[in-house]
Order: C-alpha cells, then structure tokens, then sequence
C-alpha cells in the first residue's frame, strides 16, 4: 500500500483537517499520480455536509486533480513517467456496456461508474479518496493528458467545471450564427461564457447583479443584461437561441424561457435545490439538462483549452485555509474557483 498525506472531513459537521491514509499499490491498469492543484467544487460542500445524500467517512473530497505521473502499471502505454495528467469526477466503470463503451462512462448502465471520493470502488467495499491529497492511484482509462502549455492552477477546475460546460455546448452543437445567454457568472458559468465565444456565438450574460457587468465584459461576452431592469430585459424577448443556466438557486424558469426564440433550448448544468418548476413550454422551446461529459470529451475539452488557452480563473489557497474558502464559496466570495496547492499539504 502506497502512503498518502490527506485533508478530510470526518463528520458531516466537523470541519475539515489532516488525514493520513493509503492508496493501493499500482496495477498493471493504473496510474499513480503526485498531486500538484486541485479545485473546491460546490459540490464538496454539499458531499461533505451530507446534503444530497448520507456521506462516507471519513471524506476526502476534490475531483478537479491536476498532477504528474510518477510510476505506471505495465498496461498504461498511453502514459509516461513525469507527463502532466488530469483526473476528473470518475476513476473506474464497468468498461463494458454501451455507454461506456461510447465513451459515456458517466452513464454506465450497470451502475458501476466510481466516482472520484465518497463513493466506493467496483468491489462496492473500498471508499474512494479525492484530490485533497498528495497522490492518487487512478485506472489508466480515466486518466487524461494536460498540456504544458497551459497553466496548471487554471487547469484543475476544468476538469468538472469546464467539462461541465463544454459538454451541452458541443452536444447542441454551439457556434457561429447562435445567440446564446448565460446565466449566472460563478465557476461554471465563466466557463460557459469563454467557450461559447471560443466557439464563434454571440453570448449575453444575464445577472441580477451590475457587479457582474465588467466581468463579463472581461470574460468575452459581447453584451449583459442585468435581469432586474425592464429596460434591459425588454429587447430581449424571443432572442436568444440557448440559455446556459449555471444557476443552482432557485428560480422562475418560466421567465427566463420567454427569452428563447421558438425552437430555442434551455441547458441546465446548475442544480437547484428542491428541483424545478415549469406552467409551460410554448413555442416548442425545449428544456434540458447536462451532468458531466465522458472521458473522450473531457480529453476534447482540454485539447480545445490548449488550442484557445483556455483556463478557468482562480484564486489558489494553502490546504489549511479549506475551511474558510468553503464558507466564501457558500457567501459566493470567490471569482471564479478556488485552487488548493498540494505543496502546502
């Protein structure tokens, strides 16, 4: 077993603190990594307090890992020894049904998907342990390829937070000739923002926050619309193509559909407490939602960074300021992710 320097919550209430723990030895399929950046999620947050579901403890959470591979299992030839890799949301599946075949390993049909930490590994006993770490051992399938190029810091979040984007905005096949809105400026939806004006389409932030306006600016959107004022919300109606909706508050769906021209597609990737409400869809506007892509596509999405230089914006934190970033996230204190470096572990 291959010693490991971890961060962990070990209640649902307690917060987070220095955990040591083991990973197992390399196999001939995997990939041992030396963990050098990886992000907070909102969904740590929710995974650690136990609010979408009872957590596995002790819990070390972070599914946006960026490192260096430091030895490889004797089937990993994809891979060298000192190669920049990233792991994501998924560190295993069944590999053998239609999705993941497909290269949706995020649907795998015999529910055996694993999920980076606080879930368990195909035995169904093992708990799985994330980023907050100093290494991690990751089958070979599920570990992708990071270019130099790029800054590593701004990589991490892209590998929830960008493919989580990127993933509608290919599947609907976003572009040149599109008018699409964002709403909701955070971690997502900066992201949302950079590729869908990567990609050639003409992008509208919509915030009920001013605040936003310059950011967006920044960010590539070529117009904004604050959401509070008629003025501004009035030339709008039956504009807009697609609406990327990162918002996880809840909110008049309704309202915000009357914007699509007919035909248009309402993307979720935010996710709401208590789920969504809809009177109606007129106009054969659609409403959709999206979870994280595949491994081929989050492998898409970074090769698509490297050619755009496309980064997620961070503020990177020493490991021990955990818990205070927690709460800033929760108080949507940060612009737009939060980055631990590992070296402070």
């Amino acid at each position: 077993m291959i010693p490991v320097k971890g961060y962990a919550a070990h209640n649902e209430k307690d917060p987070l603190g220095p955990w040591n723990f083991e990973r197992r030895n390399v196999g001939a399929d995997d990939v041992e990594i030396d963990i050098l950046f990886c992000g907070i999620c909102h969904s740590d947050i929710h995974q650690v307090r136990s609010e979408w579901r009872p957590g596995i403890f002790p819990m070390v959470p972070g599914h946006e890992i960026v490192g260096r591979v430091v030895s490889l299992g004797e089937n990993a030839r994809n891979f060298k020894v000192g190669e920049l890799v990233g792991i994501g949301c998924m560190v295993d599946s069944c590999h053998e049904c239609p999705s993941c075949k497909s290269g949706h390993e995020q649907f795998c049909e015999k529910g055996e998907t694993v999920w980076t930490y606080n879930g368990l590994e195909r035995d169904k006993k093992t708990p799985t342990y994330g980023g907050y770490s100093n290494k991690i051992v990751c089958n070979k399938d599920f570990v992708v390829h990071v270019s130099e190029k790029l800054d590593l810091k701004g990589v991490a979040p892209l590998l929830c937070a960008g493919i989580t984007t990127y993933s509608p905005i290919k599947k609907w096949g976003i572009g040149k000739g599109h008018k699409v809105a964002v709403l909701g400026l955070g971690g997502l939806g900066h992201m949302a923002v950079k590729f869908a004006v990567a990609l050639g389409a003409e992008v509208t932030l919509l915030s009920r926050s001013e605040s936003k306006k310059e950011d967006a600016k920044r960010l590539g959107a070529h117009k904004f619309c604050n959401t509070r004022e008629n003025d501004q919300v009035a030339p709008l109606k039956r504009y807009f193509d697609f609406i990327i909706d990162t918002v996880s508050a809840p909110h008049d769906y309704d309202w915000y559909m009357s914007l699509l021209k007919d035909n248009g597609v309402h993307i979720c990737v935010g996710l709401p407490p208590g789920g969504l409400t809809l009177k109606g869809i007129p106009f054969n506007r659609a409403i959709t939602g999206s979870s994280i892509g595949g491994i081929p596509e989050t492998q898409e999405m970074l090769d698509f960074c490297a050619a755009h230089n496309i980064t997620s914006d961070v503020e990177v934190i020493n490991i021990n300021y955990v818990n205070e970033a927690y709460e800033r996230v929760l108080n949507s204190d940060v612009r737009y992710r939060f980055v631990i470096d590992m070296a402070t572990l």
